[in-house]
């Protein structure tokens, strides 16, 4: 069983929001489907960190949910800066199964395993300082990577870390995650949420004793990251 990992879907099946106007995004749902089910096997896992679907709503997202469930593996999802459809996991993994929708996990306060390691997560935020209220919203994302972290370590897991926002752009620095990083002695982050140009600052190997890895969609080509080495 593999681990494989993508950020960024946008899907758009049930709402208006076509990604295909922006340079690289031409054909990227069936560009998806083709790389995912070529790569990924029925008994694999797939970290999706955010930025998954452009519904307003669950209801909204519906289409969306069924497209990634019918496609192979384990599906873990986390909450990105668009995903307007989020809502409490205890609601969302209702309405997914009331759909029969049993491939996609929610990751929100929590953990899950895959052989050794935790897969710990949670969205993040910006650190551009440009809104008074950025710094709580900072502060509550930070509280909620470290119960993540923590549930993980109290089973005996190696915790290994996934965002949507990155915590290190360009010369920019969230301290608040960092900290939460540095704390417990994480040693690899996968983000995504940067497209087009910002792929050039993005921070892309080892900064502060952490490697740091962007998995955005458009820069993976549309195409699974296969991690699973990182439970070697």
């Amino acid at each position: 069983m593999s681990l494989f990992v993508i950020a960024d879907l946008h899907l758009s099946l049930n709402s208006d929001k076509p990604m295909d106007v922006f340079s690289g995004w031409t054909d990227y749902v069936s560009r998806l489907e083709k790389n995912w089910q070529e790569k990924v096997g029925i008994d694999d896992t797939v970290v999706i960190p955010g930025d998954i679907s452009w519904g307003m709503s669950l209801e909204g997202s519906l289409e969306d949910f069924k497209f990634i469930h019918h496609l192979n593996g384990r599906k873990i999802i986390l909450k990105g800066n668009h995903d307007y459809w989020w809502n409490t996991k205890t609601k969302t993994d209702r309405f997914l199964l009331d759909n029969g929708i049993d491939s996609i996990n929610i990751l929100n306060n929590n953990f899950y395993p895959y052989e050794n390691i935790g897969i710990c997560g949670t969205r993040g935020w910006i650190n551009d300082g440009s809104e008074p209220q950025d710094k709580k919203v900072i502060l509550r994302e930070a509280q909620r990577l470290e119960r993540s972290i923590t549930s993980a370590l109290s089973e005996g897991y190696m915790p290994v870390v996934f965002l949507h926002y990155p915590p290190l752009f360009a010369n920019d620095r969230n301290a608040e995650i960092m900290d939460v990083l540095h704390r417990y002695e994480i040693k690899r982050v996968y983000y995504g949420h940067l497209h087009g140009y910002a792929h050039r600052l993005a921070v892309v190997g080892e900064q502060e004793g952490i490697d740091f890895r962007l998995i955005s969609s458009d820069y993976l080509h549309f195409s699974p990251m296969d991690i699973s080495d990182i439970a070697r």
